[in-house]
Order: C-alpha cells, then sequence, then structure tokens
C-alpha cells in the first residue's frame, strides 16, 4: 500500500476478536500479521463468539474472523440487520458441526446414523455415564458457541442428557480418553479440524435444517417446538463493524479478499493441537510460504 494512501488512513487500532478455539485463533493472527505488514496497528482483543456483536455494533470491536452458518448465523442476521455490521463475505472455508460418534459404538447402535436410532433406549443407555444413565450423555461444546443442542434434545424427545464441555481442548481430551478405551462417546465435533480425520467415525444425520425449523414451532415433525432438525452447513464468514471501510478503506479490501480453505486450517490446527506449536509459530511459517498470495490481499 503507497503512503500516500495510507496516510489517509486512521492510525487507531483495529480490534480483532479472540475466541476459544484453534482455528479461529489461527485466522485471526494471519489476518492480523497481514495488517501490519501493511502498516496497521492491530490489537486482538478476548471476546465471547455470540456477545460479541454488542461490540462490533458500537465500533469497539472491529473485525471478527469466523462466524459460522452452523452456530452463528441468527446472530449475525441481527447485527447486519442494525446496518452497524456488515459481512465481509465468505473466509473460504466450510464448516460443519454436529453430533458425531465414534464407529465401534454402531455394533451397540446398528440403526446410527439415523437419528431417530438414538430415540431407543438401549441405543441411548449404551451412551450412557453414571452421572446420566439410563439417558445417553452428549457432550456439547461450550455454552458460549450456542447450537441449541439442549433445545434439538426436547423437541426431538431423545432420552439424553446434554453435558457441556468447558473448553474447546476439554471437548477433544475427552474424546483422545474415550476412542482409546473405546468407551462410549457422543459429542459435537467440527469441520475443519483434525478430529474427523484422526478418528473413524460418523456425525448423526438429523432431520434436515431449515431456518423455519429453528424459528417457527409448527414447522418440522415436532409441530409444538422449534429446534426438531440439524445444524445448518455452510460457510464461515468474516464480519465486522460497518465503519471499518471508511475508517480503514485499505484494510477493509485485505479483509475481504482474505481467502483460506479447509485443507490449509485443518493442517495449521493439527500442528498447534497434536504437534505442540505456538499459534504464533504456525502463523508466522504460513506468512513465510504464502507472502505472494497475502501481498495480493494489501496491494492498493
Amino acid at each position: 500500500m503507497s503512503a500516500s494512501a495510507m496516510a489517509q488512513e486512521s492510525t487507531d487500532p483495529i480490534k480483532l476478536t479472540l475466541h476459544d478455539w484453534t482455528g479461529q485463533l489461527i485466522t485471526t493472527e494471519i489476518m492480523g500479521e497481514v495488517l501490519k505488514k501493511a502498516g496497521y496497528s492491530i490489537e486482538y482483543v478476548q471476546a465471547d463468539y455470540l456477545a460479541q456483536f454488542a461490540g462490533l455494533e458500537s465500533g469497539d470491536l472491529h473485525v471478527a474472523m469466523e462466524m459460522w452458518e452452523t452456530t452463528g448465523r441468527e446472530a449475525m442476521d441481527a447485527a447486519t440487520a442494525t446496518g452497524k455490521v456488515e459481512n465481509f463475505g465468505p473466509t473460504g472455508m466450510k464448516a460443519k458441526e454436529e453430533w458425531w460418534y465414534p464407529s465401534y459404538m454402531l455394533e451397540k447402535c446398528p440403526g446410527l446414523p439415523n437419528w431417530e436410532a438414538l430415540k431407543d433406549e438401549a441405543c441411548a443407555e449404551a451412551f450412557s455415564t453414571a452421572e446420566t444413565a439410563p439417558k445417553g450423555r452428549y457432550l456439547g461444546g461450550p455454552v458460549t458457541w450456542g447450537g441449541f443442542d439442549d433445545e434439538r434434545v426436547e423437541a426431538l424427545d431423545l432420552p439424553f442428557e446434554v453435558i457441556h464441555a468447558g473448553t474447546d481442548a476439554a471437548l477433544f481430551a475427552e474424546l483422545e480418553s474415550a476412542y482409546q478405551r473405546k468407551a462410549p462417546i457422543m459429542l459435537w465435533i467440527y469441520a475443519p479440524h483434525w478430529a474427523p480425520a484422526k478418528y473413524d467415525g460418523a456425525w448423526i444425520e438429523f432431520p434436515e435444517y431449515s431456518s423455519e425449523c429453528y424459528n417457527d414451532a409448527s414447522a418440522g415433525i415436532n409441530p409444538d417446538a422449534a429446534y426438531d432438525c440439524g445444524k445448518p452447513f455452510g460457510e464461515i464468514w468474516k464480519v465486522g463493524w460497518a465503519g471499518v471501510k471508511d475508517k480503514w478503506p485499505g484494510a477493509y479490501d485485505a479483509i475481504k479478499a482474505f481467502t483460506i480453505d479447509n485443507d490449509e486450517m485443518g493442517k495449521m490446527i493439527t500442528e498447534v493441537d497434536l504437534d505442540g506449536k505456538t499459534v504464533s509459530a504456525v502463523v508466522g511459517e504460513w506468512m513465510t510460504a504464502n507472502e505472494a498470495r497475502w501481498s495480493e490481499w494489501i496491494k492498493k
């Protein structure tokens, strides 16, 4: 970016939000490092995934690099409807988040992956633990992630109890432990991530998502309850304060240009979570290897 172009832009720091899963920390730091290369001042701010929209609407926060179609669509739509938040476009990654089980559980619940198999008492009990028996145990993500799992269990009348993991790391530590022991486990797995590649298993096939299913109790198979369907699949979006384009137009163009795919992200998450590298080290390696690519994002 030319010095004259930079001179017309604000020198205030651009505040990018950080959440509680590895992939989001990686995408955010890549974007931050690219913007630093263009001469911008960057600040990383820890923020709640859904509650961050108050800050994005007010302009106290500026950029959120990952809003998942699977869990963040409603909050994102409500924020963009105010005119104070803008969707900066897709990240290039495709999101899938759903109930997942290891393949060794099939012998105990042969009707899987059909969700109706979970209604069978013997199947539910096969997924139970001492704290939930005779109900099955579903290990959800941290409550801040949303996802409507408690509502789904109730709407579909599933004999399961939802237990929320405290952190992203705890979720996958429990999967690792259960898988090694061939112990029963049903949990929230998302992609892009290393887990669905490392472990043999499958996602539950719930009734297909529709916005009506989430917003209209009369839609779907339970006429008295919303959320009687699976989670949506789709894009992972970049969003931010609508004032970014006027205050930092060059940064705005770079954020919109940012793109990365599931395979690239999966490899980087693996390097951090399984190989023990730091996020900063992995981002640094990516920056070196992809200079020609990110240079295009800031070339104005």
